[in-house]
């Protein structure tokens, strides 16, 4: 099992920054992936960025060169920077950890963090 606690949402301007903070229960070391997802209303969750394979990242399109994760692993937490935020980044951002065992990729998630993009 894997508790993940996110913090860090909140209401910001078009243009401005957040930083979303994702805390796991367990070393990090021991989780296969772990990153960040959102979905808006209406739309399916969708993959914002995510170490994949050691120090290897993934971003979305519509946000590389404007989002950055990182990662502490002292602390086992992963964070996302996002800056030069847009009315169409508002959604509930997910903190996600992928844990492999034998065949089979399982699915920890936050409880969700809203992020509000308006003038």
């Amino acid at each position: 099992q894997v508790q993940l606690v996110e913090s860090g949402g909140g209401l910001v301007q078009p243009g401005g920054s957040l930083r979303l903070s994702c805390a796991a229960s367990r070393s990090i070391f021991s989780i296969n992936a772990m990153g960040w997802y959102r979905q808006a209303p209406g739309k399916e969750r969708e993959l914002v960025a995510a170490f994949i394979s050691g120090s290897s990242t993934n971003y979305a399109d519509s946000v590389k060169g404007r989002f950055t994760i990182s990662r502490d692993n002292a602390k086992s937490t992963v964070d996302l920077q996002m800056n030069s935020l847009k009315p169409e980044d508002t959604a509930v951002y997910y903190c996600n950890a992928k844990v492999v065992r034998g065949a089979v990729a399982v699915d920890f998630w936050g409880q969700g963090t809203q992020v509000t993009v308006s003038s």
